[in-house]
């Protein structure tokens, strides 16, 4: 007889990624795909002169945070990407929290990502096709200054 998963724990089975929202300081946009949500630690290799090992020792450095990409859906008369990248003059801009939330089946918070002082570095604008058959998508990079997780 076939396992219907009825007998399963629902704590077992991991979180599907489709769901999820994301806001720009407090308003809320639609995307169809967020990604770069990572972090890393540099290494910092060192080895001393009078050393008995013919090794270095590796030590954490300093974080580093990757470019978050976002790709929405082009709509008429919105142009939030290009209005927020217009706001760049000489090296100030207008820097915004962005919290990305990926959402179990009832809408509830499963994980968040929270981009602090984040600002677009690149926008990319659709592809165009005459014999297309596609949504029009944009595209825009973001830089930030840190990237937090909380789990819910």
């Amino acid at each position: 007889m076939a396992d219907d998963g009825s007998s399963q724990s629902t704590t077992v089975w991991p979180v599907p990624k489709f769901y999820f929202e994301v806001k720009w300081d407090s308003q809320k946009m639609s995307f169809q795909e967020v990604s770069g949500l990572d972090i890393q630690s540099e290494e910092i290799k060192y080895r001393h002169g009078d050393s008995p090992q013919f090794s270095v020792i590796k030590m954490p450095g300093m974080k580093k945070f990757g470019n978050v990409t976002m790709k929405k859906g082009v709509f008429k008369d919105d142009n939030k990407f290009w209005d927020w990248f217009d706001q760049i003059k000489m090296n100030k801009i207008k820097r915004l929290p962005v919290t990305i939330t990926l959402l179990d089946e009832g809408g509830g918070a499963v994980m968040v990502w929270k981009l602090a002082n984040a600002w677009p570095t690149k926008i990319t604008g659709t592809d165009l096709k005459s014999e297309g058959n596609e949504v029009a998508i944009e595209t825009i990079e973001i830089v930030h200054e840190g990237l937090t997780i909380a789990l819910k």
